[in-house]
């Protein structure tokens, strides 16, 4: 059964709610730069050193529960596990504009990551059962673009409440919808096809055919030790610990590295959402050619050796000349943000649906490690030197590793039936 015929209800029943999910869920984690940015640090007593562990320390509780999140998520419901998991980080994130001590603020960052750690794999399952592999690079864009998109407004709206009220009533603002949303998912999600009343019996075994018909072209995988052992997995999992250093030490101190250079927090906010617009546009581009041509590789290996030149420019230019600074960060940020939705449909395109929680999890467990690094290196580095050449140097060199790691990955080709049912172990 072609995907061509499936119902396209699908796009506009699914797709809306998983992509406001992910895109609260990217608020929350990333509105700390802005804080930064803002005297948060300065209000509280907190180091430069300090600040950096801080912002990291999110990335420390995905870490740790990435894994048992994805594990979860195949056993259990998505739909309740994430309607829970949304009420929680929601009173977290709303939490961090009422502390007024160290120790809280550390145990909410850690928290909120512990909580959030679900949200990832509980959305790439959830595509999974819905949409077949001709489609799946473009479903995992859509939701994807929570993390652009969200960052564009977010960026326009840090600026603007920091300015007028002070970083406080920015966490309070922008944590509460979380709770509120929990209601709106539960009441509009449900984890499979069969549960639905806006589809008919022929519809739903049409996905149904589908997805099954796709499992028998993979490899039997009886245990997550196998799973774990992929190659494929295994590379996978090292290019997003290398991607995630760079793009979230851009990330995380892209806000300060321009307030450097900037007058207010609402010009800084406007000129931090340009690379994330123009994200947008280049990651639907990318989603749709790579499912068109079924091929995943090239997207998550060129854009990223561009990166990694752009920031090996910046290392050797310096910030002295801001504007061609800011736009050698706008391309870096544009090419780290194009490979998501070709790299997250890659774990379906080679994994039996019932091991792509586990193995999300893994993948995504070796990226937060990445993503606690890059934000603590990158603020650390800068803080140490005062000065952002050597950070640019780690940030050029991780991606370059990333890109040749990339070129490694083996995917089975989409006419070739006998390669899908292969895995390098």
């Amino acid at each position: 059964m072609e995907s061509s015929v499936l119902s396209p209800r699908r796009w506009w029943f699914i797709m809306p709610v998983v992509f406001i999910t992910y895109s609260l869920a990217f608020l929350d984690k990333a509105n700390y730069s802005f804080a930064a940015a803002a005297g948060i640090n300065d209000d509280l007593g907190i180091s430069k050193g300090l600040s950096s562990l801080i912002g990291a320390l999110f990335f420390l509780g995905y870490f740790l529960f990435q894994i048992p999140g994805g594990i979860l998520a195949e056993r259990t419901s998505v739909r309740k596990l994430l309607a829970f998991s949304l009420i929680i980080w929601g009173i977290c994130a709303t939490a961090t504009g009422m502390v007024h001590s160290i120790p809280t603020l550390i145990a909410i960052r850690f928290a909120l990551g512990v909580v959030e750690a679900v949200v990832m794999p509980s959305l790439l399952v959830l595509t999974a059962r819905w949409f077949s592999k001709k489609e799946r690079s473009k479903a995992n864009t859509i939701f994807l673009l929570g993390n652009p998109i969200t960052i564009l407004w977010m960026s326009i709206l840090s600026g603007y409440l920091i300015d007028n009220w002070g970083w406080r009533h920015m966490f309070i603002v922008q944590g509460a919808p979380a709770i509120a949303w929990a209601v709106a998912w539960y009441l509009l999600i449900r984890d499979r096809p069969a549960d639905v009343s806006w589809l008919n019996k022929g519809e739903k075994q049409a996905i149904e055919q589908t997805l099954q018909a796709e499992q028998q072209q993979k490899p039997a995988m009886t245990s997550y030790g196998m799973v774990f052992r992929s190659a494929n997995v295994i590379k996978l999992a090292g290019w997003l610990f290398l991607q995630s250093i760079g793009y979230y030490g851009f990330l995380m101190w892209l806000p300060s590295i321009i307030r450097a250079s900037s007058t207010s927090m609402s010009h800084t906010g406007w000129l931090a959402s340009l690379p994330y617009g123009l994200a947008v546009v280049f990651m639907l581009l990318a989603a749709w050619l790579s499912d068109k041509y079924q091929q995943r590789v090239p997207f998550i290996v060129w854009p990223i050796a561009v990166a990694a030149v752009c920031f090996a420019i910046l290392s050797a230019t310096g910030t002295d000349h801001f504007w061609l600074s800011y736009s050698l960060l706008t391309i870096a940020g544009i090419c780290m943000y194009i490979p998501f939705g070709s790299f997250f449909a890659s774990i379906a395109d080679v994994l039996p649906s019932s091991m792509v929680g586990g193995a999300t999890g893994l993948i995504n467990c070796c990226g937060s490690l990445g993503a606690f690094l890059g934000a603590y290196l990158v603020g650390y580095l800068n803080a140490l030197t005062d000065s952002t050449t050597t950070s640019y140097i780690l940030m050029a060199v991780c991606l370059l590793g990333c890109a040749i790691l990339g070129k490694s990955i083996r995917m089975p080709a989409a006419h070739d039936t006998t390669s899908k049912k292969q895995l390098s172990v």
